[in-house]
């Protein structure tokens, strides 16, 4: 039987043995163990550097714009009136800004209907057609009737009239028109109403009619005599003894009028007048609404006069009033009540609608069509298909409480999506199929300013009215833009507040420390990483790594460079702004130097950090660059400007072009190849008889009004040339810009275009630099590998050939951004050298499992050896005992 445990027959101690011969044999192991660490430690240190270098990159990412070192602030002295903001194209100053009301959009309510599930109408098939346009001329408000005939007598009594809830100043003494309207124009502030009266004008009967006069001759044979007054002016007398036609007719009359001293007279009075008493037309009128009284003035025995031929004449007085109208200030009904309103010629309740305006559709607001038939003749169904029709009208239903039977609480309400005065609607509606549409519907929708007005204005369409420094400028939203260069302003309250426009410095500095900042605390991990610290005797985990000093060189390279490709600037290197390095190399910021020379040079300093460009073509606008653009100057050559896509009529527009019912057309706008189905779309054109004009306001208005249209933002124009021939265009420019019309049904399209066709649009053509470059639009791009790779250019303009010198330069910020690019990412330097270490410490674990593999090996080997030699031992030494008691034993013998 053999040993069990090494050593205990022999004596010697194996394990001890074979463990030390082990360690002699894994002291490469420490080595493995060593050199796994120094590349762990690598990796951890480029994870750090990455971090650092990712900061760096992030503080940077805000300098590269130009906005960043040009901006303006803009601060009111009311923030409660306007809110402001400036690019770096304004001009800095102070500007009076008074805002003078504030944009809305139109609303429309319905009367009330009982139900908005109920059937309104029979069902008939009928195209209810949206236009949104402006409203000029006239007024809204309301038409008075004529005045209550006591009023010239005894006036208005206090309280019969109130508008909008406000009492107006009536008694004995308002006794005309006039007189009223004063009394209305004095609570205008309050009421927002004010009025006008209209011209009074005597009965037209008064002196005759139908070319017979009914003024007899005046006799006052008898011993009385005669006077005839108008307005408190006498027309005509006539003293006693003169006997009938010897004296006062109707002829004389109108003799006496054309006299030139009743002639100035009655103008002093403000009465004018028409007609003749001969033939029995004569008629006085008062333009400023003040009554006017004809009296007869009679004494003693007279005959003749104002409806009498030989009967006795006592004398006589007839007084014609005028009425007045109301307009509201803002557009929004107007409230009349009061005890006796009737009095002042209207009726008790809220109301108000345009009078004597115009409406002219807007071709530049979208319009659209909804159909309701049997399937949606509902205030429900209606509501369901404006809002889906998605063009540029919402529709609510709103409920006033009302219960009870016969009550009717629903009501619908229209408001455009739209501020400005050009968001005024006009609906119209037409049948089908030859038939009128459903006179419910019309009853309830029909809406023309200019015409029949079945819904109620609540709310008038208005742009936003202000001045600036004294100019008068006006908005359809409460944006106003364009007033101040550069400067958009938002209204927020009618009011008065100035606005200052200075150099944002403080935002500037900011930018220029953030930059100084970013820089030391990166040069700081740097330093960390690679430098050599000797009092300790120690390096960074990259002393001396490739990786790192590249990208220490490169970017002080970079900043001891100067910027090229600047035009017109004297800015080119960071020292003259106050950068500079310091012993440690470090940057520091010499505020004092950076101020001047932001009080210098505020819109050059943006080059020494973001990418510029600036060209000699105000045409050609820098748009953006790309990592491989470099700086420089490049000569700009078209051959080829961008276009639209056109359809061009060939038909000179008649004066009036008619429109059938149930007319559709095709419409395909931008479309792709292949074919996308959403840049095709029908549309309806209601039935009707326009001009030129009108026509294309209704083309360019029902394309723009489709909403997968508008989602992509595909608009036309539609425009008559001075050839009265109709062009239709996209607003797109390029080889994506297309327009292609089709009959559906109703009138054809040739009616309007007669045999036009489609032109597509195609894309700027050009170099840069007399190197190749990519059109889309508008849009110029650098070819990649040229060094205007990803240079973007938009070239407007009508010029086509040389088109001048395009500078690009790219500032400090931009090019350490670009240079911590290419380190970071997964292709960038620090992943490629992360990468590596990793492998190489795999490997070195790899070796080591193998190594462990081995050491293994050798160990079995030594216990096998040792073990033999043990167990040899131990044998030796059995023998020898035996030998030894066996010789003892011969001894002993």
């Amino acid at each position: 039987m053999g040993i069990s445990s090494p050593g205990i027959g022999s004596g010697i101690d194996v394990n001890t043995i074979v463990s030390k011969l082990m360690a002699v044999e894994s002291a490469p192991l420490a080595d493995f163990d060593k050199k796994s660490a120094s590349y762990l430690a690598q990796v951890s240190a480029f994870g750090n550097l990455s971090g650092a270098l990712g900061t760096f990159q992030g503080a940077l990412s805000g300098l590269t714009s130009v906005s960043s070192f040009q901006a303006l602030v803009s601060t009111p002295s009311d923030s409660t009136v306007i809110s402001a903001s400036a690019s770096s194209t304004a001009q800095t100053g102070t500007y009076r800004i008074n805002i003078n009301q504030i944009a809305q959009s139109q609303t429309l309510g319905s009367g009330g209907y009982k139900s908005t599930t109920a059937a309104i109408g029979v069902g008939n098939k009928t195209t209810i057609n949206f236009a949104m346009g402006t409203v000029s001329g006239g007024s809204f408000g309301l038409s008075g009737s004529a005045l209550g005939a006591s009023l010239s007598s005894g006036g208005l009594t206090p309280g019969s009239l109130t508008l909008n809830n406000t009492v107006i100043a009536t008694d004995g003494s308002t006794r005309s028109a006039r007189l009223l309207a004063d009394a209305i124009n004095a609570k205008s502030t309050t009421t927002g109403v004010s009025a006008k009266p209209s011209t009074t004008v005597t009965s037209a009967t008064l002196f005759g009619g139908s070319g017979a006069a009914n003024y007899g001759n005046v006799d006052t044979s008898g011993g009385g005599t005669y006077a005839i007054t108008v307005g408190g002016v006498e027309i005509a007398a006539q003293a006693s003894g003169v006997a009938a036609g010897s004296g006062l007719t109707a002829a004389a009359l109108d003799s006496a009028l054309a006299g030139s001293a009743v002639s100035r007279a009655l103008a002093d009075a403000n009465i004018s007048f028409t007609g003749t008493a001969a033939d029995g037309t004569l008629q006085f009128s008062n333009a400023d609404g003040s009554n006017i009284a004809i009296t007869e003035v009679v004494s003693g025995t007279v005959t003749g006069g104002l409806g009498n031929s030989g009967t006795a004449n006592v004398g006589s007085s007839t007084t014609a009033v005028g009425s007045i109208s109301l307009v509201s200030a803002d557009g929004s009904p107007i409230t009349v009540g009061g005890t006796n309103p009737a009095g002042a010629g209207f009726s008790a309740g809220t109301g108000g609608a345009y009078i004597g305006a115009s409406f002219a559709a807007d071709a530049s607001r979208t319009s659209g069509n909804i159909v309701i038939d049997s399937t949606n003749n509902t205030l429900q169904g209606i509501l369901e298909a404006i809002n889906k029709g998605n063009f540029g009208v919402t529709a609510s239903i709103v409920s006033d409480g009302s219960t009870g039977t016969g009550a009717t609480p629903n009501h619908l309400i229209l408001t455009s999506t739209a501020t400005g005065v050009s968001s005024t609607m006009k609906i119209t509606l037409a049948g089908s199929g030859g038939n009128p549409p459903d006179p419910a519907l019309e009853a309830l929708l029909a809406y023309d300013p200019a015409g029949v007005q079945n819904l109620s204005q609540k709310a008038a369409a208005a742009d936003t009215r202000a001045t600036v420094n004294g100019i008068a400028v006006t908005s359809s939203g409460t944006s106003i833009s364009g007033a101040i260069a550069g400067v958009n302003i938002s209204a927020l309250a009618v009011g008065s507040s100035s606005l200052t426009v200075s150099k944002d410095s403080s935002s500037l500095t900011t930018s220029v420390n953030g930059f100084v900042k970013a820089y030391n605390e990166l040069n700081t991990q740097i330093t960390s990483l690679g430098g050599y610290n000797a009092d300790t005797k120690t390096g960074g985990p990259l002393l001396g790594d490739t990786t790192l000093r590249n990208l220490q060189a490169g970017i002080r390279r970079q900043l001891s460079s100067s910027i090229t490709g600047l035009r017109g600037t004297s800015l080119t290197n960071l020292s003259q702004i106050g950068i500079s390095y310091q012993k440690d190399g470090t940057l520091t910021l010499d505020n004092a130097k950076l101020q001047k020379a932001i009080n210098s040079n505020f819109n050059d300093i943006a080059g020494l950090f973001a990418a510029v460009g600036r060209g000699t073509d105000p045409d050609v606008k820098f748009t953006s660059s790309g990592t491989n653009t470099k700086a420089g100057d490049y000569a700009l050559n078209i051959t080829q400007l961008a276009t639209q896509g056109t359809l061009q009529g060939t038909l000179a527009l008649p004066a009036e072009t008619t429109i059938d019912a149930d007319t559709s057309w095709t419409v395909t706008l931008n479309d792709t190849t292949p074919a996308t189905l959403s840049n095709t779309a029908t549309i309806s054109l209601p039935a009707g008889t326009y001009n030129p004009s009108q026509l294309a306001t209704l083309l360019q208005s029902s394309i723009n009004g489709v909403s997968a249209f508008a989602n992509a933002g595909a608009t036309v124009t539609a425009t008559v040339g001075d050839d009265g021939k109709l062009k239709l265009q996209s607003t797109r420019y390029g080889s994506k810009s297309n327009i292609h019309l089709v009959t559906a049904s109703g009138t054809d399209t040739s009616a309007v275009f007669g045999s036009g066709s489609s032109v597509d649009g195609v894309d700027v053509a050009g170099t840069i630099g007399g190197y190749t470059a990519t059109g889309d639009g508008q849009s110029l791009t650098g070819a990649p590998g040229a060094p205007v790779d990803g240079l973007k250019l938009t070239v407007t303009g009508d010029a086509i050939g040389n088109r001048g010198t395009f500078g690009f330069s790219q500032g400090y910020a931009y090019q350490l951004n670009a240079l911590a690019g290419t380190y970071l990412g997964a292709k960038g330097a620090i992943t490629s050298r992360t990468t590596g270490l990793n492998n190489s410490v795999k490997d070195i674990t790899k070796q080591k499992d193998a190594f462990n593999s081995r050491l293994a090996d050798i160990e079995a080997r030594y216990r096998k050896q040792y073990t033999g030699l043990d167990t040899s031992i131990a044998s030796m030494n059995k023998t020898a005992s035996f030998l030894t008691q066996q010789f003892a034993a011969l001894s002993k013998s």
